[in-house]
């Protein structure tokens, strides 16, 4: 019952892209994903958050 588990929910670029806009990005490419801190995780969830519900919002629209 592992499979659904492992499947990350945001693709690999997507937190890249999430990384360089909050402004922790050398840091990962430094320490990888265990050396950002918990509020930079936080930050990147709430952010990816923000931008599904605007995407949406917008698909709700059209």
């Amino acid at each position: 019952m592992m499979g659904r588990r492992n499947r990350g929910v945001m693709s690999d670029a997507f937190k890249l892209e999430l990384a360089k806009e909050l402004g922790f990005y050398d840091t990962l490419q430094q320490e990888g994903w265990g050396g950002i801190t918990t509020r930079d995780a936080g930050n990147m969830v709430k952010k990816a958050i923000e931008i599904a519900e605007k995407s949406l919002a917008e698909q709700g629209r059209s």
